[in-house]
């Protein structure tokens, strides 16, 4: 299956010449040095595509290697090491070549097994995140939003004159802390006021029903607050509310795959692709930018500026609920060298498997 057909797929916006632009001979044999280096990770020489069964001599398949250079498709990493494809071949070869394999159905059954994971959501995405990591020899990452807690109980615990520490306690026995500046001259009477009031008034609300009441009754006169409490009450709600909608549930599984027998030549660039993970608004915002639509999202090395230096690549699928709204992001981070043809199709399942989990 081609990556322009029967799959969708969102293609490079970059100056990649179409495929077209290509003799059928420069079409093969660019081919086969991406196919030889995607396999390996080394480049190839006129040598061995001699041997290869072109009919071609090594005189004409040096020439046809310097036309490809000469368009940026190629390069040569010393003199005479060969070719291997640069990021914009690799473009190339994705958005116009690449022969997509479906998933094995061992490697089917190995995600919708840790799918199935009885428990909460967090260990069943992380379980498929780690399988999808096994399957595609990569990082896994999965990117879900934050699930709103449903209230049990909230308190203010004081920090000293200008601060205390609201303590929300859910239903699930999940406990969060947000520090919250407090009016001047705030009794510690009007802290209990507070807490005592929300948690009478809020327990068993989720953060945005709870929001929604607050305003209600507050803006309606209806409780009898004092204007301190009153004060509280609305800045711990806005501090909830306003970290929950930002935060995202990001899960990185496998990162010690990324440290493989040929990742020992170039351990800086593994190093750099390491701390670029650690970052994990940065990783997140990355996801978020292909959940947009319905298609995989393949970045190639400098395309996207969090992971240029590390030279890696990206492929990332939204998933989406039973009504239509992108529920997640699911994907892999890995060298540039990755089988695109073999784990675009995997990352793929992956997301249809998390869309009925998160259904």
């Amino acid at each position: 299956m081609s990556a322009g057909g029967g799959r969708a797929y969102i293609p490079s916006m970059s100056a990649t010449p179409p495929i077209a632009e290509l003799s059928d001979r420069a079409r093969d044999i660019f081919r086969r040095v991406v196919d030889g280096y995607l396999h390996d990770g080394q480049p190839v020489g006129s040598k061995t595509l001699a041997q290869a069964g072109l009919n071609l001599s090594p005189a004409s398949i040096r020439g046809v290697l310097a036309q490809l250079e000469a368009m940026g498709l190629l390069a040569a990493p010393h003199t005479s090491a060969g070719r291997m494809p640069t990021e914009r071949g690799l473009r190339l070869f994705v958005d116009g070549m690449m022969q997509a394999t479906e998933p094995s159905a061992e490697e089917r059954a190995q995600i919708e097994a840790r799918a199935a994971n009885r428990g909460p959501v967090e260990e069943a995405l992380a379980a498929t995140t780690a399988a999808l990591s096994g399957l595609s020899a990569c990082a896994g990452l999965v990117m879900v939003p934050k699930r709103e807690a449903v209230l049990r109980s909230i308190g203010f615990v004081p920090l000293g004159q200008a601060q205390a520490l609201a303590v929300l306690v859910a239903e699930d026995g999940g406990v969060e802390n947000r520090v919250v500046d407090l009016p001047p001259g705030v009794a510690a009477s009007a802290l209990v006021e507070a807490g005592n009031y929300m948690t009478a008034t809020l327990g068993g609300l989720t953060l945005a029903q709870a929001r929604a009441r607050i305003e209600h009754e507050l803006g309606e006169g209806q409780s009898a607050l004092d204007a301190a409490a009153r004060t509280l009450v609305e800045r711990g709600l806005a501090v909830w509310s306003e970290d929950g909608a930002r935060r995202s549930v990001l899960i990185v599984r496998g990162q010690g795959r990324l440290l493989d027998d040929a990742a020992a030549a170039d351990l800086e660039r593994v190093r750099e692709l390491l701390d670029d993970l650690e970052g994990k608004q940065e990783v997140a915002a990355l996801l978020g930018a292909a959940s947009a639509g319905d298609a995989t999202r393949i970045f190639i090395g400098a395309e996207n500026k969090l992971f240029a230096l590390s030279g890696s690549s990206v492929i990332a699928k939204p998933f989406r609920g039973h009504d239509g709204r992108v529920v997640g992001v699911v994907g892999v981070i890995g060298p540039t060298r990755l089988n695109y043809a073999r784990i675009v199709p995997i990352v793929d399942f992956t997301a249809a498997t998390l869309a009925r989990l998160m259904g």
